[in-house]
């Protein structure tokens, strides 16, 4: 071989280099991804679980507003390979430590014709994959705005979907069940409510979004590490099976706003033969960083009541009086005012649940409706904004927190900003003070109704920010945030521990407004709890909300068996007993698993799983040799086998096993249970009748 030759040589090989396919693999060797370019340097990747093709080819890029697109004639400049493993311990969690263990494939490209750089990172778990966009600084790419992000993932097929429909505004909806290609054809009916076209994305669907195959593989699409970018929906061709991204838009249509050097949030695919292995990733954490708080020490799980279940049902109300004319001649002479029966938040009734919630070892009371404003706020004025500090005339702030602190609980705080996040933003501080000053560690906030300002959603980059930025401002006052209404978790927990709960579903509340479908939870640790716990708020023993209300004929869709089983199965370190005192003390017996019951985790097991039909966990409380096991079951009666092998070999237990009545029936007869105790050890095993929207709860204490 001449010169010539040799170096026409090397520049072919350079040339396919840059075209050649790039391929990490997981540190298992079942999971891989490869990247690579198009013929018209398009870049693109496929998944592959084994042998089995998880996504096929799926193009990479973002359209641009006023400039040429970061989408073709890329040219690969550099790829970096990297190995990590590391065990981390988090501050609360289903586990008292974490391994983060991948492969990273790093890649740089140059746009021929802008000479602009984008580069791709991949990690590689052995459960799925996440890969973020990273802009570092540069000279032909500043700021800029991102008009569309054309990250897609195509599927093999028309696969089985539990979804909800693409909304900019709410998660708040029944998951619908269905093949890919009916997705268009059932939108309408998905959607509740009178939203507007503007509000919704057609076709499109919220993350994370979990699939089975009819292989029988399990697909999870979500996203990791939401910061100062706008939240992801899909958007479905159903011809191809292809879902494309797309960001929440803000008030004026665009996306995204970035300055370079900025990276975007982690798109994160889980792929698995067995459903219990997408409930036991943590690929969402993992993909975030770590704790930003030096001094956590504050930051602690609670197990609390509330004044609050009474208002949702309607039995009783947030406002103190019903005489508007007279809170708008001044708000600050409220005593003028003729108070309503109806106001929960007064000083007798929070006495009495302080004096339940210390009896029987709760950490903390949440107190709704006990600041001035709610008048406003029911159908009044759109745009009024809460205050935060002054109380009603019949809350003593000073009284009540003496009181709950001799009785040993904490109380919560509750801001509800009616979407005003400038308003919230600017009494920030004096509302946290004020939380300071009367020793409340913990708040609810809320962010119902339309966002101000106007024509800003509760999802875009602007709100996901100030979201972020009450969580931030809240390490400064030693506060826990627990967040609802806000955008759906994404690991962020992680970095920021003190955001110890989210709504951000469908919960409890819905079962006192209509009733949510009768396998709701079944889908939820799949989709919601993806990215973080859930305050799902469960515990409810009367299922006939008409006993509370005589004008709400709503019903909880669960049995009361599966309503203990939720306290396993829906992982929330802020968990609460969410029905009144009077109904606990009505059925005592099975009360006293709520009691009982941990909220922090050394170690959590998946039993059993299949998104929509059943979940069954089983917990060991941290620092403690208890375990709890928590079932909710689905639309079909069914019978659940439990190895408890996993107890510790030299020791015996006492099992204590509260499961549906023989006869029971979630619409018929909900509160139909029985209870039994026996001993077991490792070699038992359990076989439980569970019904309909049914379950079981089980606490495991060594025998000493």
């Amino acid at each position: 071989m001449n010169n010539y030759q040799f170096l026409f040589y090397i520049l072919i090989s350079l040339f396919f280099y840059k075209l050649s396919a790039q391929t990490c693999i997981s540190p298992d060797g079942q999971t891989s991804i490869q990247f690579s370019l198009s013929t018209d340097g398009h870049p693109q990747y496929e998944i592959k679980l084994g042998e089995v093709t998880v996504l096929r080819t799926s193009r990479l890029g973002f359209e641009l507003k006023n400039d040429k697109a970061l989408l073709r004639d890329f040219k690969i400049k550099d790829v970096q390979f990297n190995s990590f493993d590391n065990t981390w311990i988090p501050v609360w969690g289903e586990e008292s430590q974490i391994r983060n263990q991948y492969n990273e494939m790093f890649v740089s490209l140059e746009q021929s014709t802008t000479s602009r750089t984008m580069n791709i990172r991949f990690r590689v778990f052995n459960e799925g994959m996440g890969f973020r966009y990273e802009f570092p600084q540069q000279q032909n790419l500043g700021q800029f705005i991102i008009s569309q992000e054309r990250t897609q993932f195509s599927l093999t097929g028309d696969h089985t979907a539990f979804w909800i429909p693409g909304d900019y505004d709410t998660q708040e909806y029944d998951y619908t069940t269905s093949k890919l290609s009916e997705i268009e054809k059932l939108f309408d009916s998905a959607v509740t409510g009178n939203a507007s076209q503007e509000q919704f994305l057609k076709t499109g669907v919220q993350t994370a979004l979990q699939m089975k195959s009819q292989s029988g593989l399990y697909i999870n699409l979500h996203e990791a590490a939401l910061i100062d970018y706008p939240a992801m929906h899909l958007n479905l061709n159903p011809h191809t099976y292809t879902f494309e991204s797309w960001l929440t838009p803000d008030a004026i249509g665009n996306m995204a706003y970035m300055v370079a050097p900025q990276n975007t949030p982690w798109r994160t695919v889980i792929a698995s033969f067995d459903a219990k292995d997408i409930l036991a990733s943590r690929i969402t954490y993992n993909l975030n960083e770590p704790c930003a708080i030096e001094d956590t020490s504050w930051i602690r799980p609670i197990k609390y009541m509330g004044v609050w279940w009474e208002m949702i049902t309607g039995k009783s109300s947030w406002k103190y009086t019903d005489d508007y004319a007279a809170v708008q001649l001044g708000k600050t002479n409220l005593e003028n005012a003729v108070p309503n029966k109806t106001h929960a938040a007064n000083n007798k009734n929070v006495k009495k649940y302080i004096d339940f919630a210390s009896e029987h070892g709760f950490d903390a009371l949440l107190v709704e409706g006990w600041n001035i404003g709610w008048e406003d706020w029911f159908g009044h004025s759109k745009d009024y904004v809460f205050d935060f500090v002054t109380p009603y005339p019949d809350f003593d702030v000073n009284n009540l927190t003496s009181y709950a602190k001799f009785k040993g609980i904490e109380l919560m705080m509750h801001h509800e900003t009616s979407g005003s996040t400038r308003n919230y933003e600017r009494h920030m501080d004096e509302a946290y003070a004020f939380m300071k000053k009367h020793g409340y560690n913990s708040v609810k906030s809320g962010y119902v109704g339309d966002i101000i300002p106007r024509g800003e959603h509760h999802y875009s980059q602007y709100i996901n920010n100030h979201y972020l930025f009450a969580i931030k401002k809240a390490v400064g006052y030693e506060i826990m945030i627990n967040a609802h209404e806000a955008v759906r978790p994404t690991g962020i927990a992680r970095t920021y521990p003190n955001l110890i709960a989210n709504e951000s579903a469908r919960g409890t509340e819905f079962q006192a407004f209509g009733g949510s479908n009768p396998n709701h939870t079944t889908i939820l640790p799949f989709t919601r709890q993806i990215g973080g716990p859930m305050d799902y708020t469960p515990g409810i023993f009367e299922m006939n909300i008409s006993k509370l209300n005589p004008n709400n004929d709503s019903h909880v869709n669960t049995t009361l068996a599966n309503q203990l089983g939720l306290y396993v199965v829906m992982y929330s370190p802020l968990q609460m007993a969410a029905d009144l005192p009077e109904n606990y003390i009505k059925f005592y017996d099975a009360f006293a698993f709520i009691k009982d019951v941990g909220i922090d985790w050394d170690l959590s097991l998946y039993l059993e799983a299949e998104p929509g039909e059943y979940v069954t966990i089983a917990r060991k409380e941290k620092n403690s040799e208890n375990w709890f096991i928590g079932n909710n079951n689905g639309y079909s009666d069914r019978v659940s086998e439990i190895n408890l092998s996993f107890l510790e070999e030299s020791k015996r237990y006492i099992a204590k096993i509260y499961k549906d009545g023989e006869n029971a029936d979630y619409k018929l007869n909900p509160q139909s249970y029985t209870i039994e105790s026996f001993e077991v050890n490792h070699q038992t095993t359990l076989r439980l009748k569970t019904v309909a929207a049914g379950g079981y709860a089980i606490s495991l204490f060594p025998i000493k």
